[in-house]
């Protein structure tokens, strides 16, 4: 995947610290007073505010073992759009396999709010519904 914008190299390190379970490495991309919308009617859902909310739900995110694999990133100077592949991996039940696509808002080299738009909400909405 071409990191040649300083944007997409950001977005690109955020996906291998999730990747690697590294929260340290998440930390390091997000502004403090991030916002990472999160649709939908489940448990999971709403707006997470700061470095701390988000990590928590990545972590609950983790129970699912989620990944994440891109598939095509849109770049500007201000918002990196990309749309990606995301699974979950669950030993006893039915899995989450779907698309989304996420707008990422950058300031300062620091992912300061995402939004996340979910191929299918009312599956996802089932998914965190029956598992959390």
């Amino acid at each position: 995947m071409n990191t040649t914008h300083p944007n997409l190299a950001l977005i690109n390190q955020f996906f291998q610290a999730y990747a690697s379970n590294d929260p340290e490495g998440i930390r390091n991309v997000l502004a403090e007073d991030i916002k990472w919308h999160i649709p939908g009617n489940h448990p999971l859902s709403g707006t997470k505010k700061g470095v701390d909310e988000v990590l928590g739900y990545f972590k609950q995110l983790s129970r699912g073992a989620f990944q994440a694999a891109p598939i095509v990133m849109g770049v500007n100077d201000n918002f990196v759009i990309d749309c990606h592949r995301n699974w979950s991996n669950i030993d006893n039940g039915e899995n989450l396999n779907n698309m989304s696509c996420l707008l990422w808002k950058i300031e300062n080299n620091r992912i300061v709010e995402v939004y996340n738009f979910p191929e299918d909400q009312h599956k996802v909405d089932a998914f965190f519904s029956a598992h959390y």
